[in-house]
């Protein structure tokens, strides 16, 4: 496991460095390693986890540090972080082999001093039964048992409560369920379920045409997948579509698409009969929707360059309009834990540009329409205070009921899928009709 812990240090630092997503760049440097498949499974699970739980593990390396004024390097700080991380988090790595690998790490780096230095932080925790510092208030605490920053604690536990709060915060550590939507265009589920059964693909459905998998592995070693017979979608992406209502012959627009997911789903309930008409700001973004589409042998779906923010008059009116804005992200930390380490200042200017993608969205709707809201957020702000405002400013729309796929929430015109619900993102979809 040597090597795999070198990789994921090499790794750590390069994400700091960068800004690419934390699976994108997994996923990267994964497909151009040599490490076996256990290796590859080992060090996945280690660089996720010290990403998710960075804001842990720094307390638990600065409560250690007796030179608290002294900068620590990037190098000698993830080597810590990775060693806490495997004491306090992994137990199948034993102690001694947590330390005494990171002390090996630590003798490559300059700095003469670092490896006895990284050698006593890891002994103190350990002889302190490897607790974490006592911190005092609620927010505190869940903040450091969870690595979730304390202003997003608060917001959480404002905007839904403190059960459920502390819900979402459980839900964020871990490895993610995987979702799959079939393609049933294609093929009948049955015969899709038997292929991915053969390459040792648990499948277990959930909704109609959705299914959570595990054992999956590369999606794109799966013959299942070359053939595009499903693709890979959260639940509530699905449900999100699903609220869309799209019926064959229709037209549909989809004005924020990229990579695609919303409109082959959204083509395939429709059974590729009728438009689908899928657009993103750019070029790069819309040819991942085009060889989607062209994988899956979905022709209802023309994707095309569109600025969701401006109104385009070359576009149709649309019995179906599908606004899922850019947001924070806060729904998908699961997947994406880097995401609750922004800045929330970054985060104020969204709700403005989501109410304005809304707005220009809803002329495209014909009278009768439907327009359906959604982000994968957790923020009030983003969420219902957006539509709320949309309704109070657009007489002409009115709240619409979600429909049978949300069960005994199917008379709601919106709804928050909180990622403890069904082991899903977090989401947010709010459904309007045009009375005139």
């Amino acid at each position: 496991m040597g090597n795999a812990r070198r990789f994921v240090l090499k790794l750590l630092i390069r994400f700091e460095e960068s800004s690419s997503y934390s699976n994108i760049l997994l996923d990267q440097k994964l497909s151009k390693s040599d490490l076996s498949e256990q290796d590859k499974k080992f060090a996945s699970a280690l660089y996720y986890g010290v990403i998710e739980r960075r804001l842990t593990l720094d307390a638990v390396i600065d409560h250690y540090r007796k030179n608290k004024s002294e900068k620590l390097g990037t190098e000698v700080r993830n080597i810590l972080r990775l060693g806490v991380y495997q004491l306090k988090y992994m137990d199948s790595v034993p102690d001694n082999a947590a330390v005494d690998e990171s002390v090996k790490l630590a003798k490559k780096v300059r700095n003469p001093a670092a490896a006895g230095f990284v050698n006593a932080v890891l002994r103190s925790f350990i002889r302190d039964e490897k607790r974490l510092p006592a911190v005092k208030g609620r927010i505190k605490e869940l903040s450091l048992e969870y690595s979730c920053p304390e202003w997003l604690v608060k917001k959480w536990i404002s905007d839904y409560g403190v059960r459920e709060c502390e819900g979402i915060l459980k839900a964020s550590l871990g490895k993610a369920s995987d979702y799959i939507r079939l393609n049933t265009v294609k093929a009948d589920a049955d015969t899709i379920t038997a292929m991915l059964e053969k390459q040792g693909v648990k499948v277990t459905f959930c909704t109609d045409g959705g299914a959570k998998v595990s054992g999956v592995g590369a999606v794109d070693g799966l013959e299942a997948y070359r053939l595009g017979l499903f693709h890979v979608q959260d639940l509530s992406c699905q449900l999100c579509c699903k609220a869309l209502g799209a019926q064959s012959g229709e037209t549909v627009l989809d004005l924020c698409a990229a990579p695609g997911g919303k409109s082959f789903t959204v083509a395939e309930l429709m059974n590729d009969e009728g438009r689908v008409l899928s657009f993103d700001l750019h070029e790069n973004r819309v040819r991942l929707i085009r060889s989607g589409a062209q994988r899956l042998g979905l022709k209802s779906i023309t994707a095309a360059v569109n600025n969701a923010k401006q109104y385009n008059d070359s576009l149709p009116s649309a019995d179906r309009v599908l606004c899922d804005v850019p947001c924070s992200g806060l729904g998908v930390i699961g997947r994406k834990p880097e995401i609750k380490y922004k800045d929330p200042e970054e985060l104020k200017r969204l709700p403005e540009i989501q109410f304005e993608i809304l707005s220009v969205s809803s002329r495209y709707v014909k009278v009768g329409g439907v327009l359906v809201y959604s982000t994968c957020s957790l923020s009030k702000e983003e969420n219902d205070e957006v539509a709320e405002r949309f309704l109070k400013v657009y007489s002409d729309f009115e709240p619409s009921p979600l429909g049978n796929a949300f069960g005994e929430r199917a008379d709601d015109c919106s709804i928050t899928i909180l990622p403890q619900m069904y082991g899903n993102d977090g989401f947010y979809i709010a459904k309007f009709r045009r009375l005139r």
